[in-house]
């Protein structure tokens, strides 16, 4: 008979799993729902051209070419259906001087849903994947800029507790790209096709001040379907809407912010693959072949890491699509155009966590205390 050690040890377990596979899809509630074309259009208009501005549904309603009701009906449907996760400020993490990596880390193989839940507990941590590979734990996180842990005292806290018999520590070098937008119009094609290749983006914290701040802390997180969104985090802060959407544009010019938008359920979307393709591009090619590959459409982030003896891969592109065949597609049209065919791709099996992270909020001084 199982003691009453092992008992609480069991329930334990049970609720670290429960904790850890909260964000996973069941099949149900992954499967792509049924869109029509003007569905479609709205999702790529809310995905990128969402502004600032009193009425913005009124202005993405003119480019989609229907009414600003519909247009705030259809969204508000696409929320209730799980379509989209959220329309919300997307702001820099780097530019707030927040601290910031991708972590692959090599846990226990028959319950990575342990370790996941341990680090999962971290307010930082705002991606935690099951990947198919030796390290099979990847997760992002990030720690504020008076962290007293700081980022590496962090993780040395997060391997320890979570038992993991390694972690490699990958941080961007250099970040050519950083857009989640699902082409939801387009095909295969669409999706493997290059645009202009940009510059890549600025990685140095900017300066802030307590009125950056308070417009984060009063904008962050859900915003409302209603005819004037910006309105409420204007009133918290007796500001005039004028003036609240005045400042942030100006917190979009220095880079605080990058943009508001829709984020999306990429399975329910229709986009149920993301393929990690990792690159062993020699030294010198790195800066061409990095914003060459960044252009992709179906390729929403971009960086260079560092290498490891045993991890040779120095740029990183995260390609989506509605299969894994489509996700090789727009791999191996990268592989074509940049001649470089050295690489691995990594799926996720398990979605263990995503979120946007919330800045200036007591959750990193709460953890910090509980585990330092």
């Amino acid at each position: 008979m199982a003691s009453r050690a092992d008992l609480i040890d069991d329930a334990a377990d049970a609720e670290r799993a429960s904790a850890a596979i909260a964000k996973t899809r069941s099949r149900k509630d992954g499967a792509a729902v049924p869109l029509d074309d003007v569905d479609r259009r709205l999702l790529n208009l809310m995905q990128g051209s969402f502004p600032i501005a009193p009425r913005p549904y009124r202005r993405v309603a003119e480019l989609g070419t229907i009414s600003e009701l519909e247009a705030m009906q259809r969204v508000q449907h696409l929320l209730d259906k799980r379509i989209i996760r959220q329309v919300t400020p997307i702001f820099d993490t780097r530019a707030l001087g927040y601290s910031s990596m991708l972590v692959a880390a090599k846990v226990d193989p028959e319950h990575p849903h342990r370790a996941a839940a341990v680090i999962n507990e971290h307010p930082g941590v705002s991606h935690n994947y099951l990947r198919n590979h030796e390290f099979n734990l990847w997760f992002t996180i990030a720690t504020e800029p008076d962290s007293k842990l700081g980022l590496e005292g962090t993780l040395e806290v997060l391997a320890r507790e979570a038992g993991a018999e390694s972690v490699r520590q990958l941080p961007t070098l250099r970040l050519f790209k950083i857009r989640m937008d699902l082409e939801m119009e387009g095909d295969t094609d669409a999706l493997a096709s290059s645009a202009e290749a940009t510059a890549p983006i600025e990685l140095e914290p900017q300066p802030y001040d307590e009125l950056d701040i308070a417009v984060i802390r009063a904008l962050q997180g859900d915003m409302p379907v209603v005819e004037e969104p910006y309105a409420a985090a204007a009133a918290a802060l007796g500001m005039s809407d004028e003036r609240f959407l005045d400042h942030l544009a100006g917190m979009q010019e220095r880079g605080l912010l990058r943009r508001v938008a829709a984020i999306l359920y990429h399975r329910r979307a229709g986009f149920s693959a993301n393929g990690m393709g990792v690159w062993n591009v020699p030294e010198p090619r790195i800066f061409e072949v990095g914003c060459s590959m960044a252009a992709v459409r179906g390729v929403s982030h971009c960086y260079q890491r560092p290498t490891y003896e045993d991890w040779p891969y120095s740029v990183f592109t995260m390609a989506h699509g509605r299969s894994k065949e489509e996700c090789d597609a727009v791999l191996d049209a990268i592989a074509e155009k940049t001649g470089i065919h050295e690489r691995a791709t990594l799926y996720s099996s398990t979605e263990f966590k995503k979120i946007r992270l919330l800045y200036f909020t007591e959750d990193f001084k709460n953890w910090e205390s509980r585990h330092a």
